[in-house]
């Protein structure tokens, strides 16, 4: 069987069967059709396999003993159950429903066998092993339900309204039942193996229906109780981005989701939160904020990232020229994002010589300049360049190229050097 089960405590037992649906309930909107099987017929079975005592009680068809394997070969197991003859089990009956191999034993094995038949053709009983354990599973089953209990098992086919599961027999999951938000992408569960409730069993008509959504639900409840119990301002908790909005993501911290607001995702100014998360990425994020009655979470990413503006001053100087890319034009300006991420500022008054420049005519997103240091303010995270300064200086140093070469071929005019005066008081303003 391909299922387990996990304990819980009464209480939680409890509350689960509290919260089970109903079987209307759980098919509401589904074709809740289970498809065909090639599983035995239901048959009335004792509750658990017992030792059989013929002079205690006869033995009875339906019933499940405990038997000892006595000879093995090619025609079968021969099998006591302390009758006055032995029953034979073919080898056929020992492989699986779905084509497992036949379960290899040995005599002296002991193993739950189901009466068939008291006595058959030669005399014995007919015995079938394969039986006693799909009624141990039908039994399971009926247990995992009446104590609300959480399974695992295989989803092992897509089918009309919902998926298959195997629970060493077939479980119909509706649709409706699965937890996802595409419920048009059910294939993707076929081949895993997932935890569910078992919300209806029904043994006459050989169904089972269960549900994956009660089954994360529970467990969401669980993780959240613990997470909660745990939760402080100020912690790194790890986590998972369970989606992405135009202001944040929504980050699962174990049960509970907390906001990751956009402002708080970087050190640089963030165009959409998708530039630096996506669904399903595991991050680290820091507690800034925990609302216990609300049960409000604010997150922060930037704040355990390196800061870059800490060693700002030992990176860049004033007067360097420095090559960024164009982040936003606002009214007064353009921001400048650096390589190190660094935001800095151009104001419409060092575009350009001209005063009426202004950042909207001439630069745009995503343009990549060049721009001198003008001014630093690491305390208030501010630096201030310019374009117009770099004009200046090249056209500064084309003049002096210039006049260099005048002087060099003797033809200097007075106007040449009274220009040259002039720069050379501009370069000492």
């Amino acid at each position: 069987m391909s299922w387990t089960t996990e304990e819980r405590s009464p209480d939680e037992q409890a509350a689960a069967e509290d919260s089970a649906p109903s079987a209307s309930q759980a098919n509401a909107g589904q074709d809740g059709s289970t498809p065909e099987s090639d599983d035995p017929p239901a048959t009335e079975v004792t509750a658990s396999p017992v030792q059989y005592d013929a002079e205690a009680s006869p033995l009875k068809s339906g019933d499940i003993v405990s038997g000892l394997v006595v000879h093995v070969d090619q025609q079968g197991v021969l099998v006591d159950v302390g009758t006055k003859s032995e029953g034979l089990i073919p080898h056929s009956d020992l492989a699986g429903e779905r084509g497992e191999p036949a379960q290899q034993l040995a005599v002296g094995d002991r193993i739950n066998v189901f009466v068939v038949r008291t006595e058959g053709e030669e005399g014995g009983p007919v015995l079938s092993k394969r039986k006693a354990d799909y009624e141990n599973i039908w039994e399971r089953v009926i247990q995992a339900f009446e104590q609300g209990e959480t399974v695992s098992a295989m989803v092992t086919d897509r089918v009309k309204g919902g998926l298959v599961v195997d629970l060493g027999l077939r479980g119909f999951l509706p649709a409706s039942h699965v937890a996802t938000r595409n419920v048009r992408a059910l294939e993707r569960f076929v081949g895993q193996s997932i935890k569910l409730k078992i919300v209806e069993v029904d043994r006459a008509r050989k169904r089972v229906v269960v549900s994956h959504r009660l089954a994360a639900e529970e467990e969401r409840k669980h993780k959240r109780e613990k997470t909660l119990a745990s939760l402080e301002e100020g912690q790194v908790r790890k986590g998972v981005v369970r989606r992405v909005t135009d202001y944040g993501a929504f980050v699962d911290l174990g049960g509970i989701d907390g906001l990751l607001h956009v402002t708080e995702m970087a050190w640089v100014r963030v165009r959409h939160p998708s530039d630096v998360v996506k669904p399903g990425d595991k991050i680290d994020v820091l507690v800034l904020k925990y609302d216990r009655e609300a049960g409000k979470v604010s997150l922060g990413l930037r704040q355990i990232l390196p800061d870059p503006w800490q060693h700002v001053e030992e990176r860049y100087s004033i007067g360097d020229v420095v090559t960024g890319r164009v982040t936003r034009v606002v009214p007064f300006g353009a921001f400048v994002q650096l390589d190190n991420g660094i935001e800095a500022i151009i104001p419409n008054s060092e575009l350009s010589p001209s005063k009426s420049a202004k950042a909207e005519e001439m630069l745009a997103a995503d343009q990549e300049i060049q721009a001198k240091v003008i001014a630093m303010r690491p305390a208030e995270r501010r630096m201030t360049l310019s374009i117009r300064q770099i004009q200046q200086d090249k056209e500064r140093g084309e003049l002096r190229e210039y006049m260099n070469r005048q002087r060099d071929s003797g033809r200097v005019t007075v106007a040449d050097l009274v220009g040259d005066v002039f720069s050379q008081r501009e370069e000492g303003e």
